[in-house]
């Protein structure tokens, strides 16, 4: 079969990878692709955010599944306009990608159906907003954007004029754009992180192995929220115990929540979830495979990708046994110096083979993110720029592994963080 990749990051580079390893899977897209993408799959320049564009594709070179990765095109409505051409897509359709594209939406589902989250408040005037972190006098506070910002847009402010700066930030310099025109001020929590993300048709759900990101931009969790700089899997703090609990209490309720408000959910739904002394609580749902987490996830799939994308979309998911690999997989991700404020591109990237990959290491895959290929060398493109990851049969072994592969790759400016898997 033919299949459609929409996007050009990591998580992209993670899904064409899992992908080739299905017989099923003749021919892979990828639209618009990266540089290190293009050694794998065949790129296509028709930007993530080009609903018509990607239509036109797909029915013109009779695609037998596209997947949407990126939040985006998955708010905008693409799914929905691939499935009227009569093209199968994996993925949610425009009203259940609200989950991820509205804080205030997600926030509010979450308190109409008893779902553990923060306490919050919604505001769409920064004075009033201000004037209730205030009030409240509690620090730190958690001031979040309500639409979609690439990762970046929750600020945690440590006391009153942290708090009033971000919401400064993001109401009225607008540094996250139209997705800033209401914010959530929330509660901040406190416990170890969990991501997981889960197969669902709507009907069934089916969590994926657990994984832990690193979103800081700095050792010891410090500096600015990025998308994501490194990544783990499993994560240590997610017991059988507290899986049982976070399917009952979170993961069937969001299923059933989304089904009572006409939204049933088909594709990949993400947990990001604290483990606090109260209990497991959700501090944010995104609509797709994360990005890092995705990188740690899916090289641990066993069952063909291709097999349950087409069973989510039939919503026969309950059928499948999904199986996972034993051990564990990290991903240390190697960006550009500046990240995630200002940063050059165009820096040549040493020590990859010209597949893009590191020759003579087994059980280690370089995912491109933020690069591009010219006359066979590999430039950087952006600011998270590779994902080196590697298995291991422990999570020590995976990332001694990872680290000792970072090390055999350079470019002018290179930032990583030294602590993934430890912080």
């Amino acid at each position: 079969m033919k299949i459609l990749v929409v996007g050009g990051g990591g998580r992209e580079h993670a899904v064409i990878r899992k992908l080739m390893e299905s017989p099923r899977a003749e021919k892979i897209y990828c639209a618009p692709g990266n540089g290190g993408i293009g050694c794998d799959a065949e790129n296509v320049p028709i930007a993530a955010t080009d609903v018509e564009g990607m239509v036109d594709f797909a029915v013109k070179n009779h695609i037998d599944l596209v997947c949407v990765t990126p939040d985006d095109p998955l708010a905008a409505g693409m799914v929905d306009a691939l499935q009227k051409a009569g093209v199968r897509a994996f993925g949610p359709n425009k009203a259940a990608a609200q989950i991820e594209a509205s804080k205030v939406f997600s926030k509010r589902l979450m308190k109409t159906y008893n779902i553990p989250t923060a306490a919050y408040e919604v505001f769409s005037d920064a004075n009033e907003a201000i004037a209730f972190i205030r009030r409240r006098g509690e620090y730190p506070v958690v001031v979040k954007a309500d639409g979609l910002a690439l990762g970046k847009g929750v600020l945690i402010a440590q006391n009153e004029e942290e708090a009033v700066a971000a919401v400064k930030t993001i109401m009225e310099d607008h540094a996250f754009g139209a997705a800033g025109n209401q914010i959530v001020v929330e509660e901040f929590l406190t416990g170890p992180e969990v991501s997981v993300l889960a197969f669902t048709d709507g009907k069934t759900l089916k969590p994926m192995v657990s994984s832990k990101d690193h979103k800081r931009a700095l050792d010891g969790n410090q500096g600015k929220n990025t998308g994501g700089m490194g990544t783990i899997s499993p994560n240590p703090d997610y017991t059988d115990e507290m899986a049982a609990r976070c399917m009952q209490e979170i993961f069937l309720p969001t299923v059933h929540a989304m089904n009572a408000e006409g939204r049933p959910f088909c594709g990949c739904l993400y947990f990001g979830l604290m483990l606090t002394p109260n209990g497991p609580k959700v501090i944010e749902y995104n609509s797709r495979f994360g990005d890092p987490e995705a990188q740690v996830v899916l090289p641990r799939l066993e069952t063909d990708l291709v097999d349950i994308m087409e069973a989510t979309i039939d919503g026969t998911l309950a059928d499948l046994d999904i199986r996972w690999k034993p051990g564990a997989c990290a991903c240390v991700v190697m960006a550009s110096g500046g990240y995630p404020e200002s940063y050059q591109k165009g820096f040549e990237i040493h020590g990859l083979d010209a597949n893009g990959q590191l020759d003579g290491m087994d059980g280690v895959t370089v995912y491109h993110a933020g690069t591009k290929c010219e006359n066979g060398k590999f430039y950087t493109n952006g600011g998270r720029v590779l994902g080196v990851t590697c298995t291991g049969q422990t999570l020590d072994e995976a990332l001694d592994k990872a680290y000792e592969a970072v090390g055999r790759i350079t470019w002018e400016g290179v930032h990583y963080r030294r602590d993934i898997g430890r912080a």
